[in-house]
């Protein structure tokens, strides 16, 4: 049976801004093999939920760099899993960008079909978004600083654990 749990957003920013700017080193760094900004927001997301989904090839777990789904650390696995997950874990929604919510996730792509970067929500002042990030380590970038064709915002909805 499945029960709702609240997503922790303070532990999903404090999480990040403890690591945006260098490794956990219980976690593979994914940087010379397509980047870590997905495996980065999956961390964080975990700080915040506390569950996984071990659900073969469509969950979303990390036990270690052999034993991992790709929605730990592919921008649109970790999308496509947040979207449709109904089982345990965490899920999110698509949103208008005035809707963010700090620890939620933002994904830039080429086009609507290629995204290529996850980044998490931090801070939002005065209507500017600060965000977190491997890959390019950031720390409380604005989000209007980088340059992308289009741009997913992904609102953190809840957790549900096997009770």
């Amino acid at each position: 049976m499945l029960t709702e749990t609240s997503y922790n957003r303070t532990r999903v920013v404090a999480y990040a801004e403890a690591w945006a700017m260098k490794r956990n080193p219980n976690y593979l760094n994914f940087d010379n093999i397509g980047g870590d900004c997905t495996n980065f927001a999956s961390q964080c997301i975990f700080a915040g939920s506390g569950v996984m989904n071990y659900t073969p090839v469509m969950g979303w777990y990390y036990n270690s760099s052999q034993d991992r789904t790709a929605s730990w650390s592919g921008v649109q696995y970790l999308a496509n899993f947040l979207l449709s997950n109904t089982g345990a874990g965490p899920y999110a929604a698509e949103t208008a960008q005035e809707r963010l919510e700090i620890g939620d996730i933002i994904q830039l792509g080429r086009n609507e079909q290629e995204f290529y970067h996850t980044l998490v929500v931090t801070r939002i002042v005065g209507g500017t978004i600060l965000i977190c990030s491997h890959s390019y380590n950031a720390y409380m970038r604005p989000l209007n600083t980088y340059a992308y064709e289009a741009i997913r915002f992904l609102h953190m909805q809840g957790v549900r654990k096997v009770s």
